[in-house]
């Protein structure tokens, strides 16, 4: 698993990372930190690139932040 460094969401730390899979292609996550919390979503799509799943993590994470979907 790779993780791409993370950002600044608000009081959140979106963190993107990605895995490569057998088949060559790149899984995608996100961690939201808060404080000593983190939750890790995982996504379906996957990505032929590691730098469109990144970008892909950090903007859902961005996303559930910004739309106040940790609650």
């Amino acid at each position: 698993m790779q993780t791409a460094s993370a950002h600044e969401v608000g009081k959140y730390l979106v963190t993107p990372m990605t895995k490569l899979t057998e088949t060559g292609q790149y899984a995608v996550s996100v961690s939201i930190r808060r404080g000593m919390h983190d939750r890790v979503f995982r996504f379906i799509p996957l990505f032929d690139s590691a730098v469109r799943a990144t970008g892909y993590a950090l903007a859902q994470g961005r996303r559930l932040v910004l739309d106040n979907q940790l609650a």
